[in-house]
């Protein structure tokens, strides 16, 4: 097994949270080992999803910890498939299709944190990636999983939630951001450990 590493959050205004990530050429001790980590954190942090440029490793990894409770269930087979192997990594997932309902719900991220905003999204989302033991999935998903993972699929391709809202319901947020940049300047944009 690699050795873990001591990650830190990174906050809006990172570079590395601009860029599109690297494929995952190969499921090593190395990948496993930063799969573990990132579950660590995203724990650390009370989240429920995190992708790993978001602790400044530019890779197609995303860890999910949706929460599996039966009120929040859509129907999907990916909700049946993946809720109940939460937490769990998903290396180079793409989604393929969409659907054509919409559902506009506040969003928040652990790299702007404490500020929410309306993120309109595809209410439904077919996810393919491979899993860490090699195997590779293809389901639909709905509800606050399909939401999670365009949301964390966004940050492998350089975008957070923010770049994601209209414009006016950014302005609303827009001094808010101006402030977590000017915080992540004079702190090497790492946001500090919850826990």
């Amino acid at each position: 097994m690699a050795e873990s590493k001591n990650y830190s959050v990174k906050i809006y205004g990172h570079d590395v949270l601009k860029q599109v990530a690297e494929p995952v050429s190969t499921i090593d001790a190395e990948i496993i080992q930063l799969a573990s980590d990132m579950t660590v954190m995203m724990d650390k942090y009370d989240g429920i999803g995190l992708a790993a440029p978001q602790i400044g490793v530019s890779k197609r990894i995303v860890i999910l910890g949706v929460p599996d409770s039966p009120e929040s269930r859509t129907g999907t087979p990916g909700e049946e498939l993946l809720l109940p192997m939460m937490p769990m990594a998903i290396i180079n997932p793409e989604i393929t299709a969409v659907s054509d309902a919409t559902i506009k719900c506040d969003e928040g991220c652990l790299s702007v944190p404490d500020i929410f905003g309306p993120v309109e999204r595809p209410a439904r989302v077919v996810l393919r990636a491979t899993l860490l033991d090699g195997s590779t999935i293809e389901c639909e998903c709905g509800g606050l999983l399909a939401r999670c993972i365009q949301h964390e699929l966004d940050h492998l391709d350089g975008y957070c939630f923010v770049d994601r809202m209209t414009d006016a319901a950014r302005n609303n947020v827009g001094f808010k951001l101006f402030r977590l940049e000017k915080y992540g300047k004079k702190h090497n944009f790492e946001r500090p450990c919850k826990k």
